[in-house]
């Protein structure tokens, strides 16, 4: 079967199975007879643990064998792109530095310093640098995607939502889980965890390790190099122990390690024809042509910690949450793609202007948090919560081609108050409100460059308030205004090069969103969905490379979008489990004036309107690497054999239209790329084994990431298929 009909029917699929969720009630005689009652959802959206059907926020969720298949093939956090509707997340600094996009909304900077408007969190910990973005997944109890601002309850930074990871926790019970992988290119990886009881009914821990590794698989083609890139090593480990003295007080401890060695970004020059942005005969999934970059290496190291303590009053907790987070490492690249240039007696493949070979490196990155906070816990009809948080950085990033050009310091001092409320009205009808002030101050130092230093700084208010409705015993609807703001930002990157840094003030959004959330048919079938529109005033982006050859903040005079996301899950019945999502963005730049430069040594087809000074007017273009639409859906079907069962499992995603740079062209968007899994395989009913086949990027789809457009049409693209067998284990 071609490529086109493929998608095509994989499209069909999809589409047909997410209408069946959809309209699952034309056979509720049917779904009566065979359903089996889906499991409760439970999140901490709100900063307390909460039914995913009883929250007023468009909340999706990956836990269990979804999560486990989309990192069987040793996937770093990128692999969680698109498996979610509404999420994006993609990389140009290989597994370090990945870049979040929820509902359109996001930042295409590349550098170490970039801010972003999707916040992560682990284990109630903000992650703000994008090195510490990268953290590894491993024995993770839940994710939670939270679309739209979270500015009330998690702070600036947040205008587009909320990643949040929850790892598995210290109890008095035993417990130990591990899950071990090998497949093509050497790939192996072994996630596991154990922990109980170390002193009864006082003291308990955990411990949790992770190993992904892949041998080197792509050949050199200039240097003759067999296997010279494509490998990594990475390690992890995490322990935790729970202090439980009394009834009323508890304290978790967290400490953690991370160690990468592996291969940067892998940018191929010339891989998209001008006129055309489908890959051309110039990509060879394992060769490349490199005459620099040192064969693109990658290192990072880092740990840190946590102490989070509760106290229960009884009719109040009182929560403390302390944090430090350090971290070093660089990334090189070979950013042409290629070998030589037209001014060199050779060059390929393709035409190179020049030749460009970098390295970011970022020392001592100290990141420090503090988070206070009293919440209510009765059962009366007000419910409530107050807080203070408080957030300190520091880190100097190198730019270095052959010799250091700039080392650039960065302070980030923040300070913050919040409070939120629910007031139960009647049994059905509840209303919510929040509000957040936020100091927040940025300083970068020169320390090699040559420039002046700069200083920025703003405070701003948030707020919320929504409205829950029960129209029916397992049918909701809520209503949700927000706001939200992304502190002012400094990018200094193109110091290296000779120019000045760039500064943008800070953005703010209002959000409006109106969803429905249902359990139909006995709890088999679960169909949550929201819409959205939202407005981004004062929009931060970051125009990246062109003929410009930079990375400059600008403010758009607005931002605008609109859309819609849909989960949902079906029990068939007791051996066949259905999920599919659908989500909808349609993003706009809005500024009549506002310009950028197109690629460089005209080898794009701009569609844009050029203006004299050759600069494209990008008003009315779709934000940059934001998904028009994702589709998932997931599949997995068992028959029972005595106290065991075989089963097959698959998984797919299909993206809509993506625009990679500000302006638009015939060459760096995407369209209708898909990747889909599957897994074979026998597993024990109680679930205390299970040994399988697998396969991530069955089709072996070559889907771009990415591209680099200021030398020539350089593009980077997704992961390889991988094929292996995976054993698992737990009690």
């Amino acid at each position: 079967m071609n490529t086109t009909k493929l998608r095509s029917r994989l499209h069909r699929g999809a589409a047909l199975t997410a209408l069946a969720l959809a309209v699952g009630a034309a056979a509720p005689a049917f779904a009566q007879e065979t359903s089996t009652a889906l499991s409760d959802v439970i999140v901490t959206a709100q900063k307390r643990s909460e039914n995913i059907q009883d929250v007023p926020v468009s909340v999706a969720t990956m836990s269990g064998e979804k999560l486990s298949a989309v990192l069987a093939a040793g996937e770093d956090i990128v692999g969680l792109s698109s498996r979610v509707p509404g999420l994006y997340i993609e990389s140009s600094n290989g597994r370090a530095a990945p870049r979040f996009y929820i509902r359109g909304l996001g930042n295409v900077d590349f550098d170490l310093s970039a801010s972003q408007p999707v916040s992560m969190i682990l284990d109630d910990v903000v992650l703000e640098n994008v090195v510490l973005k990268s953290s590894p997944i491993f024995d993770v109890e839940q994710v939670e995607v939270l679309r739209g601002p979270q500015g009330t309850l998690f702070g600036r930074n947040t205008t587009a939502g909320i990643v949040k990871f929850d790892s598995v926790k210290p109890s008095q019970t035993f417990k130990a889980n591990g899950t071990a992988t090998y497949g093509t290119y050497g790939t192996a990886t072994f996630d596991a965890g154990v922990g109980g009881p170390l002193i009864a009914d006082k003291l308990s821990g955990r411990l949790s390790v992770l190993g992904q590794h892949r041998e080197d698989y792509i050949d050199n083609g200039f240097t003759g190099e067999k296997d010279a890139l494509g490998g990594y090593d990475e390690y992890a480990i995490r322990g935790q122990l729970l202090y439980t003295p009394t009834e009323a007080f508890s304290a978790l401890l967290n400490v953690h390690n991370r160690s990468l060695v592996g291969t940067a970004a892998i940018f191929r020059a010339n891989i998209l024809t001008a006129g055309s942005n489908k890959i051309n005969g110039n990509f060879d999934r394992d060769k490349v042509w490199f005459d620099q970059g040192a064969n693109n290496p990658q290192k990072y190291d880092g740990h840190g910690g946590s102490l989070k303590m509760d106290y229960d009053f009884g009719a109040a907790k009182l929560t403390s949450i302390s944090s430090y987070e350090t971290t070093n490492g660089y990334s090189r690249g070979d950013i042409d793609g290629g070998y030589g240039a037209v001014y060199l007696p050779t060059m390929g493949p393709g035409f190179i202007a020049f030749q460009s070979d970098t390295q970011d490196s970022i020392d001592d990155l100290d990141q420090y948090t503090q988070e206070i906070r009293l919440a209510s816990d009765t059962d009366a009809p007000l419910t409530w919560q107050v807080g203070a948080y408080y957030f300190k950085s520091d880190f100097t990033v190198t730019t270095t081609s052959g010799v250091p050009l700039s080392t650039l310091q960065h302070k980030n001092t923040a300070w913050a108050v919040f409070g939120a409320s629910t007031y139960q009205i009647t049994p059905d009808f509840k209303i919510a409100g929040g509000v957040r002030w936020t100091k927040d101050d940025k300083d970068m130092h020169v320390i090699l460059g040559g420039k002046p230093d700069v200083s920025v700084s703003d405070d701003k208010v948030s707020w919320d308030l929504s409205a829950f409705y029960n129209v029916a015993p397992d049918v909701s609807l809520y209503g949700k205004v927000a706001s939200g703001f992304r502190g002012p930002s400094i990018q200094g990157r193109d110091i290296a090069f000779g120019a000045d840094a760039s500064i943008a003030k800070s953005e703010t959004i209002m959000s409006y969103e109106a969803g429905v959330k249902s359990e139909l048919f006995d709890r088999s079938l679960r169909i949550n969905g929201a819409v959205f529109a939202y407005t981004v005033e004062d929009m931060q982006l970051s125009a990246i490379g062109g003929a410009g050859q930079g990375n400059h903040l600008i403010n758009a005079d607005k931002g605008k979008a609109y859309g819609f996301e849909v989960d949902g899950e079906w029990a068939v019945n007791a051996n066949l489990l259905l999920t599919a999502g659908y989500s909808y963005s349609h993003t706009k730049i809005d500024d009549s004036d506002l310009t950028t430069a197109p690629c460089g040594s005209g080898i794009c087809t701009v569609t844009d309107p050029i203006n004299a000074d050759g600069f494209a007017n990008i008003n009315g273009n779709p934000f940059p690497n934001a998904p028009k639409s994702i589709l998932t859906f997931t599949a997995r079907y068992s028959y029972p054999i005595g106290d065991g069962e075989l089963f097959a499992y698959t998984d797919w995603f299909r993206q809509g239209y993506t625009n990679i740079f500000l302006y638009e062209s015939k060459e760096f968007y995407t369209k209708g790329d898909f990747e889909g899994g599957l897994k074979l395989g026998y597993a024990k009913q109680d679930g205390s084994y299970e040994i399988a086949a697998f396969a991530r990027n069955i089709t072996n789809e070559v889907n771009l990431k990415g591209g680099i457009d200021f030398n020539n049409n350089t593009g980077f693209v997704n992961e390889p298929r991988i094929i292996g067998i995976s054993i698992s284990a737990k009690r």
